[in-house]
């Protein structure tokens, strides 16, 4: 059994590994090959605070993951981090414990993937503007995951702490980014301008003006991840010609804009595209025009951290990385 912290994932583990493993995930999941049961979710309301468990299987590499992950958004003020997870690697040949390792970049990385999936599948071809709507741990692989699919030139920035936004501009900056970025503190002008938006916030309420969008926008959102909350509006759900989710159990327990969106008679969950997996086997139809708005929505699915987690460990028994331990 081996133990791998972040920063020794982060060293080796990329955003290319991660989309090309959770492609693979997709396929299987298309075979029926993926186990994944809904997970449980223990909301501490007190404390506005979340502690989510999420097993999956993956029958054809005989390997299943259970991840946990908490979500304190009051944290950053005491000098922790919103979001902290684990998880834990066995084999289902032999029921032998593989790995255990951080889950925290891998959840944000992970997400990045399914967003430059669904982005590299959704959004104009020529697409070259980004909104990035929340600059928390979960908006920096968002803006990864879309810069590995498209050419973009212009990055508009928008927190609702600007100084939080400044840093994240920063952070994209060290990390080479080379296009054009921008701290906005007008948020619909900024998507009003974007052929991409990518919503990664804890909102209760919508964080801009779907009225604003122009056509042939493609928005993600993948922040909101409980019934109470939501981040997008049903104006931008009514224009989407084409909703794709990740996961359709789960967002119908847990994606707050779309169970709105349906109670209120607006909408209906059968008006849903498909599935992230249906989208990039081929099952169901990518963008056909240039005028149409789509919308990626997830919540977050297990077999979506076993893609990644399934990657690191082969990766890090490839390299010898690791440290080994008896439990």
């Amino acid at each position: 059994m081996i133990l791998l912290n972040e920063e020794q994932i982060k060293r080796f583990y990329k955003m290319e590994d991660a989309l090309k493993d959770v492609e693979q995930m997709l396929m299987a999941k298309q075979k029926d090959k993926v186990l994944a049961p809904i997970r449980t979710v223990i909301d501490f309301t007190e404390k506005n605070a979340s502690s989510l468990y999420m097993p999956s299987a993956d029958l054809e590499d005989q390997i299943a993951a259970v991840k946990v992950v908490t979500i304190f958004p009051d944290n950053p003020g005491k000098g922790l981090p919103t979001t902290q997870g684990i998880l834990l690697l066995s084999s289902t040949e032999n029921g032998e414990h593989l790995a255990v390792m951080n889950a925290s970049y891998l959840t944000s990385l992970r997400t990045g993937a399914m967003t430059g999936l669904a982005t590299m599948k959704l959004a104009n071809i020529d697409a070259k503007s980004l909104t990035v709507i929340g600059t928390g741990r979960m908006a920096f692989e968002q803006v990864l995951g879309v810069l590995s699919v498209r050419k973009i030139e212009s990055i508009y920035l928008y927190n609702r702490t600007k100084e939080k936004a400044h840093r994240f501009k920063q952070q994209l900056i060290d990390h080479g980014v080379t296009a054009f970025l921008e701290v906005v503190d007008d948020v619909n002008e900024a998507v009003s301008s974007s052929d991409i938006v990518c919503c990664a916030t804890n909102a209760k309420s919508p964080v801009f003006d779907g009225n604003y969008l122009k056509p042939g926008v493609h928005v993600n959102g993948v922040g909101s991840y409980l019934p109470h909350m939501l981040e997008v509006d049903r104006t931008t759900i009514r224009k989407a010609s084409k909703i794709v989710v990740d996961d359709v159990e789960g967002v119908k327990e847990e994606a707050g804009e779309l169970i709105d969106a349906h109670k209120s008679g607006e909408w209906s969950f059968s008006n849903l595209h498909g599935e992230l997996a249906q989208l990039v086997s081929g099952k169901i139809a990518p963008r056909e025009h240039e005028e149409e708005i789509t919308f990626f929505k997830s919540v977050g699915a297990s077999y979506y951290d076993l893609a990644v987690a399934k990657g690191v460990y082969k990766k890090a028994v490839e390299l010898h990385l690791g440290i080994s331990f008896e439990m």
